[in-house]
């Protein structure tokens, strides 16, 4: 029998493209990045070039682009320093139910440290309805957080429809 692999909103082949591009960094400049030696220079040099691309790609300047090691971390990382920037302004974030654990748990870590979330429910398909965002957010919001493609049932959520109810709540 053969296997058909669908999980790719999880994990994904590495492309032969980008393996070939990334084979001298695991061969030959393997070197920790941030050391000013030889061996790190290199990698430095790479990380710096990439980070310039992406921000390129994105419309940013490079020190916004800040590289993690997946899904989780990022996550982690955008919902926690959004509510210690933001946390003067308002300390409310609006998620839905459904989320990934990787954002589930820290809204969870941060409501202990006197964050509001509330967790808009789905329809039966999975799919958030974007009045139903706009009715949870308060004077206190300062994120809204919902998945663009559920990692378990692959519903598409209308993150244009949300992201224009940010903007107009300047959220």
């Amino acid at each position: 029998m053969q296997r058909i692999y669908l999980d790719y909103n999880a994990s994904t082949l590495i492309a032969p493209e980008v393996a070939e591009v990334m084979k001298p960094f695991l061969t030959d400049y393997y070197g920790n990045p941030s050391t000013t030696h030889w061996a790190g220079k290199p990698a430095r040099q790479a990380y710096e070039r990439a980070r310039q691309q992406v921000a390129d790609l994105l419309g940013c300047d490079p020190e916004e682009v800040i590289f993690t090691s997946g899904g989780s971390e990022s996550n982690n990382h955008a919902l926690k320093g959004v509510f210690f920037a933001l946390k003067e302004k308002g300390t409310h974030i609006v998620t839905t139910q459904i989320e990934h654990p990787s954002i589930i748990n820290p809204c969870k870590f941060l409501e202990k440290l006197g964050a509001k979330v509330t967790y808009v429910g789905v329809d039966r398909f999975g799919q958030v309805s974007p009045s139903d965002i706009e009715k949870a957010i308060t004077n206190e919001t300062i994120l809204i957080s919902v998945m663009h493609a559920n990692n378990e049932v692959g519903t598409i959520q209308p993150i244009a429809d949300i992201a224009k109810i940010a903007k107009k709540y300047n959220i």
